[in-house]
């Protein structure tokens, strides 16, 4: 099988999320294929070519592709999987806006969210917000999946040799065009990538305390702040926080969720954390039932003390 995978890139690097697309397209088939598609992307394709187990990335250089809107992408890659029999793009914001698309024109299903590759065309992927799995197998004669990137491991960002190959672009469709963004700047790591996360809920009671009590504790960690769906709702913290099934899918070596109930489509987005830690007043919380270490309290009282122990 020869898949296809979206390279997701931004200020000239390769993002994460990608590296473990290739992981998955690996074990789907024994040709791994990548496609950058931007303005002036000759940086990120060189080192898209170094990606381990890449045998050839395609590079579609055009303004059309400068903001990766989706509406130019898809023909882009359904004109390049006459020659593939998959593509598989990471389950991110910008790869769940391109594939949908690539499947609706290819006719085929999707198939969203891949936990692992079973065998040929069958792959196992979250239900209920992750209460359940299912194994699905696909008969379309071409896939178009997405890929957690929490559930397989990183390829090696070197010691590839992939070739380069310039194909032809399709152009700007004329059906959507950028007009402009705003991009929160934040020294801390940016939460899928972050190695601790400190995140917290609607106990905090007000946006004030949420930031008071949690900054100092997530600088000290070096860590990323989360939030859950409660305290995004209630106004405590923008969307970019969120973890959870409709928010942030993280899975970092160390996940504090303080305040937090443990609602299943919180779980949904951080249970698969090397090392959880729950700080809840409620001793019956569900969050205490996926916590390897748990401290029953009142978090205005433990967060100021832990963070000055630290």
């Amino acid at each position: 099988m020869k898949t296809l995978v979206w390279v997701e890139h931004e200020n000239g690097t390769v993002k994460d999320a990608t590296l473990s697309a290739v992981t998955a397209a690996g074990e789907m088939g024994s040709e791994v294929h990548l496609i950058v598609a931007g303005k002036g992307v000759d940086g990120v394709a060189a080192a898209a070519a170094k990606i381990a187990g890449v045998g050839k990335v395609h590079v579609a250089d055009d303004a059309a592709y400068d903001h990766a809107l989706a509406e130019n992408i898809a023909p882009l890659i359904v004109e390049l999987m006459g020659h593939h029999d998959a593509f598989v793009a990471p389950a991110t914001t910008t790869g769940k806006n391109v594939a949908p698309r690539v499947a609706a024109l290819l006719d085929v299903m999707q198939i969203s969210d891949i936990l692992s590759v079973d065998g040929d065309k069958t792959f196992t992927r979250p239900i209920y917000a992750g209460n359940a799995i299912a194994t699905v197998q696909s008969s379309d004669a071409k896939l178009v999946v997405t890929v957690r990137g929490t559930a397989f491991d990183k390829a090696a960002s070197d010691g590839g040799s992939g070739t380069i190959e310039a194909v032809s672009t399709t152009g700007d469709k004329g059906l959507s065009s950028f007009v402009g963004q705003e991009i929160a700047k934040s020294e801390r790591p940016e939460l899928t990538s972050a190695k601790i996360i400190v995140s917290g809920g609607r106990a905090f009671a007000s946006n004030e305390k949420f930031h008071d009590l949690l900054e100092p504790l997530a600088d000290k960690l070096g860590a990323g702040i989360g939030a859950s769906r409660a305290a995004v709702d209630a106004g405590y913290a923008p969307n970019d926080y969120q973890v959870g099934q409709t928010g942030k899918i993280v899975a970092p070596e160390v996940y504090i969720a303080i305040g937090i109930s443990g609602a299943i489509q919180h779980l949904a987005g951080m249970k698969d954390s090397k090392t959880i830690v729950a700080i809840n007043k409620d001793e019956d919380a569900p969050i205490f039932q996926v916590a390897d270490l748990g401290l029953v309290g009142d978090l205005f009282q433990i967060v100021p003390e832990l963070t000055d122990k630290l």
